[in-house]
Formats: structure tokens, sequence, C-alpha cells
């Protein structure tokens, strides 16, 4: 007969409390918008989707570790939870931008107005409880158990999230060969970011014949010189010869464009400071 055992330091540790807050919190904040009954088009739909998505995985992560369950799963429990921590974050941190610069407008005194305001603020404080969460998880120096839970691997999980929100605003590249390389740099490091998360939570990095971490600084090292490519073409083909419309409001093409460049610039940077975290981790050792 199974016995299922009651784990309650998953509920009274740090990151056991901070993903309580995270549960209640974004718990909160989709049903005070489901309340208002205004939340539709695409960014409406996305933000709903956040805190929807957020609540049902870490209220699962918690049932998992209070019952002892997740052992029997066929995944690294670590790298998965410090994963899903740091792409919950993200994906609330937008979701606090989009939520109130589509929905609330000024001056707020409506009774819908004031429930999304508040849900606003809810959806901050559950950002910081994901960060939280994040910072409690990291792995410490010198401690490379839980690739995902390292800084290089945490950054993994930035740069893929970019990149979909990269993805979320082409428009209008088919004609520019240069667009089109762009295109191809965010697709292709996309899909090996995505392959190197899917890996390490499977447990399957150890089943590649070379040395990993070798390949992950040189899979970096090119993934940089092709971002460095994209952020010098994507502006110079995008605006070249071109003028902001007027008007030109949130789905006009020079805003998307111009949100592809600084995305850009971010995951620029976060390949560049992968490369550099990752090349301390192999070539330099703690004495």
């Amino acid at each position: 007969m199974a016995v299922v055992t009651v784990n309650l330091r998953a509920l009274t540790s740090w990151v056991g409390i901070a993903r309580i807050f995270a549960v209640v919190l974004s718990c909160i904040a989709f049903s005070l918008v489901a309340s208002t009954r205004n939340f539709g088009g695409p960014y409406g739909t996305w933000c709903m989707f956040t805190w929807c998505f957020c609540f049902a995985v870490t209220l699962l992560v918690l049932l998992l570790e209070l019952l002892e369950l997740y052992p029997k799963l066929p995944l690294s429990w670590d790298d998965f939870t410090s994963a899903f921590s740091m792409l919950a974050a993200l994906m609330v941190f937008t979701t606090s931008v989009v939520f109130p610069s589509t929905f609330i407008s000024s001056p707020c005194t409506s009774s819908e107005c004031a429930r999304q305001a508040v849900a606003t603020t809810i959806s901050w404080l559950c950002f910081l409880a994901y960060a939280l969460e994040v910072g409690l998880t990291r792995a410490k120096p010198g401690d490379i158990s839980s690739f995902l839970s390292t800084v290089p691997g945490l950054l993994k999980v930035f740069e893929a999230y970019v990149a979909c929100l990269i993805f979320s605003l082409l428009d209008n590249y088919v004609s520019q060969a240069g667009l089109q390389w762009c295109v191809a740099v965010y697709s292709i490091c996309f899909i090996f970011t995505l392959l190197i998360i899917i890996f390490t939570i499977g447990r399957c990095l150890t089943y590649i014949p070379c040395p990993l971490e070798k390949m992950l600084v040189g899979y970096n090292a090119l993934a940089l010189v092709m971002y460095i490519t994209a952020t010098i073409l994507w502006p110079l083909y995008s605006f070249k010869g071109e003028t902001r419309p007027d008007p030109c409001d949130r789905n006009c093409w020079w805003n998307k464009h111009l949100g592809v460049t600084f995305l850009t610039i971010f995951n620029l940077i976060a390949y560049l400071v992968d490369l550099v975290y990752s090349t301390m981790m192999v070539f330099i050792r703690a004495p």
C-alpha cells in the first residue's frame, strides 16, 4: 500500500512562502480583471493567460513538493522549478506593464478602472514574489549541480523569452534580405536555446558525445556574433529612408520595429553576459 508523506517545509520555507504569495496574488489579479469583463483583444488575453498559467503551475509545484511526489517525475526538478520561476517572473513583469498601458486610461474614476488599478498593483507584487523565488533558488557561485539555477541557465530562459516577444512584434520583413537575416538569427538562436533548456530539464544533456560546457561557450560566442549583426541590420533596414507615421498607435509598424530593435539589444546584452559567465565557469576554476 502506497503511503503519501507530507513535507510541511514545502510551505514553511522561504521559497515555499514566496510561492504561496505568488499563488494568492496571481489568483487575486485574474479574479479582479475577470470581474470587470473587460479584457478582450490579444493583450487582455495574454494578461489573463499569464496570471492563470502562473497560478496553476505554481499551485501544482506546491502540491508536488508538499506530497513529495516530484521525485517520481522523469525530469530534473530543480532545473524545472528554477526555469519556471524565471519564466513566471518575466511573464508577470511584461503583463504588469502591458495591462495598465492598454486598459487603464486617465482619469480613473469608475469602479471598473479602480479594480483594474488594484489588479495592476497586485500583479507587480506577484512579480516581486517570483523574483524573490528566483533569488532564493539561484545557485551559489561554484555550484553547477542545477544548471538552470545558475546565472547562465537563468539567462537562457531570459533569451528564449525575449525571442518570443520579438516574434510577436515581427511585421513586414519579407521584402528586405537584411530583415530576413535578422529573423533567421532570432529563430536559430531561439531554437538552440530552447533545446538546451528542454534537454537540461529532461536530463538529456549527458547523452551528448562532446564536452558540454565548452560546447555552450562556443554556442554563446556564435549567438553573440549573430545578434551583433542583427542589432546593426534590423534598424538599418527598418528605418532607412522611412519616417514615423502620424498617427502611430500600438499596432503601427514603426512602433513594432522599434520594439524589436530594443529587444534585440536586450538579447545581445544577455548573450554577452551569458558568454562571460559561461567562460568563467569553464576556464576559470576556483582554487
